[in-house]
């Protein structure tokens, strides 16, 4: 009964691990900061993680698999490994947007953010103004066009031609926008890059 033969039985495995390095080391009480921090931190990790697999690494695949006139062409991409990889990058997406907004509640300074208002409130609200942008991106957007591109959907030659232009410029504005994204976050917490 190996965890590790299972994606579910690893999660479970690694949860497990941290709940109990963290009882150890902050003792019994429960902080539900560090808490709504953790999943924040995890789901972003696997949200902005998949962004940038699809844009540097799976997209320019593609584009030379359908080059390559003798290859294997992108086929096993797109019917077994973009849907899956679509699946976790969309639901990364909300928990990571939920359990920020959660924690911007939870901090009181959720309409402060959202409304820029105070140093404090200006950095962290640009971040989750990106990353509104970026949920909405990835829901609108990059999730319908894949759908056609994917073959999930009906649509003509002309509509998957559409599709791809636009998930791939919504992806790659995802890509920009996480850049700054992170450093609002990031800064948040430990002040910015100048004091």
């Amino acid at each position: 009964m190996n965890p590790l033969n299972s994606v579910k039985g690893t999660i479970t495995a690694g949860v497990v691990l941290a709940v109990l390095i963290a009882s150890f080391s902050m003792g019994i009480g429960f902080n539900v900061n560090t808490f709504i921090v953790w999943i924040h931190v995890l789901a972003g990790i696997t949200w902005i993680g998949l962004l940038y697999y699809f844009n540097f690494v799976q997209v320019p695949a593609l584009a030379d698999a359908a080059a390559d006139e003798g290859g294997p062409g992108g086929a096993g991409i797109t019917k077994y490994v973009a849907p899956r990889a679509l699946w976790w990058f969309r639901w990364g997406a909300v928990v990571t947007w939920v359990s920020g907004a959660a924690y911007l509640g939870h901090l009181g300074i959720l309409s402060d953010a959202f409304m820029l208002r105070g140093m404090g409130g200006f950095i962290i609200g640009i971040g989750a103004w990106l990353g509104t942008i970026m949920l909405f991106n990835v829901w609108v957007l990059i999730w319908p066009n894949q759908k056609k591109i994917l073959g999930m959907v009906e649509a003509t030659a002309d509509e998957i031609a559409k599709a791809r232009r636009v998930a791939f410029l919504a992806s790659r504005t995802n890509t920009l926008l996480s850049i700054p994204m992170l450093m609002s976050m990031v800064g948040y917490g430990h002040g910015g890059f100048f004091l």
